[in-house]
């Protein structure tokens, strides 16, 4: 019995990926805060990559960011989203990372000459890694979610560690969670439980018997079919619990606890003295916002790379609801894939139907033409603009070539013999060819303009702290050149090293912001960020300043001419 007072949940998954076990998890989090207990999270992935730092958007979507500068799973953002959990590096570990750290204790000789074995060696490795966040936080409740799908050779290694760490706390101390498919078959005409029952035998053939099933179906679950399921699955009828499809991730945690999740977690980890009650008013209040929105609705366009695949920018897309619930908006996001702005000779006819642009960030050169077309087209019409990362750096170079008509400004990225590098390597990275965790990572302070526009969305702080996550980075040669034209240089890092925040002055655009870093890795949907807050409510007004001269010009009442006496010399 581990001296350890953490009590533990593992989520797993199985039939398929992509079920919602982050966002199962992120729930069940949440649940548990609004009882008043202390919560940890942590995501065990099974791919060898020692993080997703340098794997496509494509492949793994968004690449999450910590304060500590830890490049991580895109679920870490649904965990800190929904709880108040604070995550570091020590929350996201990989099968390469774990293989990695047992490897460098092996060649230190730290293992005496012993041959090296996935049990014990790395299995303990893995229950190491649980029980340090455990220790460091000492919450009341750790939850860890394991990638991937039970049966994933990759993922045994995971699984046998859970295993253990349950037996070694003991019942009451641990608990299993599964989420598992129940599919609807439309030829049938019935829900199938199959896949669920086989899934649950593969668990118990590893040793790990759930506790809870988390079943993802399109169809309510009948009676019957819970209590077929319970049967089968050897847990009882109240522990098999439906998790179907919603209007907003945000209901989750709410239509989890009309089934009585969070009453039969604290009952099973022997909590329910210390956390009887749940408070989920603000959370209510919340989704009904974002369902019925007493202020209308906006448009915005986000003109990326990566927008094939939304969960490529997560957090973005959240940060855009947020904002939309402080605003009491609903934010209608039409994502536009910059590469198709070349191809469009009506571009800016399609982009004029939208209250505000927003260009996220990304890699490489393909697609950067069409965004700058889209800046252009934002900074001419006046439309608000909001530019991130990679947004602020084209936001430069199409300054710099339309303003400045230095017609080749460009990034090294793009052109390494570009005659006007706007953009270029970070200095501190220069002779370093090594992709994986050498970009400006994490948390980095940055002091803001007095007077400026991003002093004032920040509610006149003279300092921020703001996540980031880039290669390239703004040449200091050319901003006097800028700033002589108009640009404003609104944020600096404290060094006066790194350019962070840009913008046009408000007498000539009403919105037209840049920042070097993330800001929708903070955005949580209680506190929106207020970069984000500023912006959507800088398209509505947009959008009505739009409606209004649309009424003007459709107007068919008769202007009237006040008479005035004529005299010699009138016409």
């Amino acid at each position: 019995m581990s001296e350890n007072k953490t009590k533990y949940i593992f989520v797993t998954g199985g039939v398929v990926s992509s079920l919602g076990k982050g966002l199962a998890a992120s729930s069940i989090g949440c649940l548990l805060e609004s009882r008043g207990a202390r919560v940890q999270m942590m995501k065990l992935d099974p791919y060898i990559n020692v993080d997703p730092g340098t794997m496509s958007p494509f492949q793994h979507g968004e690449c999450y960011v910590t304060d500590d500068g830890a490049e991580t799973d895109l679920d870490l953002g649904h965990y800190e989203r929904f709880t108040n959990a604070v995550l570091t590096k020590a929350n996201n570990w990989t099968s390469g990372r774990i293989y990695l750290s047992v490897i460098e204790k092996e060649r230190r000789g730290d293992y005496l000459g012993k041959t090296i074995q996935v049990i014990p060696h790395i299995t303990d490795e893995i229950k190491k890694a649980v029980r340090v966040v455990a220790e460091k936080d000492s919450p009341d409740v750790l939850i860890v979610e394991i990638g991937g799908t039970v049966g994933d050779i990759e993922s045994l290694p995971f699984m046998e560690a859970i295993r253990q760490l349950g037996n070694e706390e003991g019942r009451g101390n641990a608990l299993y969670v599964h989420v598992t498919l129940v599919p609807y078959i439309a030829a049938a005409g019935e829900l199938k439980t199959k896949p669920t029952q086989h899934s649950v035998r593969e668990l118990r053939e590893i040793g790990i018997s759930a506790d809870i099933l988390l079943c993802r179906s399109e169809k309510p679950l009948s009676k019957d079919l819970r209590r077929k399921i319970a049967l089968f699955c050897n847990v009882q009828e109240n522990a098999v619990i439906a998790a179907l499809d919603v209007k907003t991730i945000y209901e989750v945690p709410l239509a989890f606890h009309e089934q009585g999740l969070d009453d039969l977690i604290v009952k099973e980890l022997q909590l329910e003295e210390k956390f009887p009650i749940a408070d989920l008013n603000d959370w209510r209040e919340l989704v009904s916002t974002i369902k019925q929105p007493s202020e209308g609705e906006v448009k915005i366009a986000i003109v990326g790379k990566y927008v094939e695949l939304e969960d490529s920018y997560k957090s973005l897309r959240e940060a855009l609801t947020h904002a939309g619930v402080a605003n009491n908006l609903r934010v209608n996001v039409n994502w536009i894939e910059s590469e198709s702005l070349l191809d469009d000779e009506n571009y800016q006819t399609r982009l004029q139907d939208f209250d505000a642009i927003l260009v996220p960030g990304g890699f490489g050169k393909r697609g950067i033409l069409g965004m700058i077309r889209a800046i252009e087209f934002a900074r001419k019409s006046k439309t608000p603009y909001f530019g991130i990362c990679l947004g602020m750096q084209t936001a430069c170079i199409e300054f710099a070539r339309n303003v400045l008509n230095l017609r080749d400004a460009d990034s090294t990225e793009f052109n390494p013999d570009t005659p006007f590098p706007i953009i270029f390597k970070l200095r501190d990275l220069v002779n370093v060819e090594e992709l994986g965790g050498t970009m400006r990572l994490g948390a980095w302070q940055c002091r803001l303009k007095e007077g400026s526009l991003a002093r004032e969305i920040y509610h006149n702080s003279p300092e921020i702290s703001e996540r980031h996550r880039h290669r390239y980075e703004f040449n200091p040669e050319f901003r006097t050149a800028l700033e002589n034209e108009g640009l404003i240089f609104s944020g600096v890092s404290p060094d006066g090293k790194f350019i962070e925040m840009i913008e046009l002055p408000r007498a000539v655009h009403p919105f037209f912001i840049g920042c070097q870093f993330h800001p929708e890795y903070k955005s949580k949907p209680l506190d929106a960020h207020p970069l984000f807050v500023s912006f959507v409510q800088a398209a509505q007004e947009n959008r009505l300043k739009s409606e209004n001269l649309k009424d003007d010009v459709t107007s068919d009442k008769k202007i009237e001419i006040p008479e005035r006496s004529m005299s010699v010399g009138d016409e």
